[in-house]
């Protein structure tokens, strides 16, 4: 299993970034994990659009899955279009995104699945386990399994015990951590800090912790500072262009 990140900044991209997408790549199998804002220019540098075999989306929120109506664009406007993208995302998590064409126009270029967290799923060579984490609107972490290969993904919640139930001995951990130490009042049931992230990882004993959703303007090198007080094995700052092998 190979993954490529194309973006890792929180709520909006800051200049040279794009927010949530991850690349997963395993037997031929290419897998894009969320699609937030400014992700397709970073995936066009790897891969075509018509290459990419499904999607799978965490939850609603733009920073997460906009960038999924200029990758459909360029899938069905080409002069030889592929089959249908399938894209697998909560219920109704996607109207927002694939309303902003007119209707049918993007009908021939996605096979849309909708789940509710808690189910498990199989797209192409990975099993999907998924749970319902805390956010503002249904947010599905995900245990991704292939052969031996086990990777966690939190997309963005809040802290809860079934992030350490899904990222139990995982070879790599994809946590959100929109603020390095302390997560204001309003946000802390939602949000997750750096040192929590990093908490939950140790709990879980993964492999490895990728912390992503930093705040734009944050420092990286006080989130991980927070992450190295409460975790001791390999941590990475989720940026694009960074690649892993779990």
């Amino acid at each position: 299993m190979r993954i490529t990140v194309l973006g890792g900044s929180g709520a909006w991209p800051a200049a040279g970034t794009a927010c949530s997408g991850f690349l997963v790549e395993h037997e031929g199998f290419r897998l894009l994990l969320d699609a937030g804002y400014a992700t397709l220019p970073r995936l066009l540098e790897t891969t075509r659009a018509d290459q990419l075999d499904a999607v799978l989306i965490s939850h609603g929120h733009p920073d997460h899955c906009a960038d999924l109506n200029p990758l459909l664009r360029a899938r069905v406007l080409i002069a030889d279009p592929p089959p249908p993208l399938p894209v697998f995302a909560p219920t109704s998590a996607l109207n927002a995104v694939l309303a902003l064409d007119r209707p049918g126009m993007l009908d021939d270029a996605i096979a849309l699945q909708e789940f509710e967290p808690g189910r498990s799923l199989t797209v192409g060579p990975f099993t999907v386990r998924t749970r319902l984490l805390p956010h503002w609107v249904p947010n599905a972490g995900m245990r991704l399994e292939a052969d031996d290969a086990v990777i966690a993904y939190t997309g963005d919640c809040g802290p809860d015990p079934a992030v350490v139930e899904l990222a139990s001995r995982a070879d790599l951990l994809i946590a959100e951590a929109t603020y390095p130490e302390h997560v204001p009042t309003e946000d802390d049931r939602y949000l997750t800090s750096a040192r929590q992230a990093a908490e939950q990882a140790a709990r879980a004993d993964v492999g490895q912790l990728v912390l992503t959703h930093l705040w734009p303007g944050t420092d990286p090198n006080a989130a991980m500072d927070a992450a190295r007080s409460e975790y001791s094995g390999p941590i990475e700052i989720a940026r694009s262009g960074l690649r892993l092998s779990p």
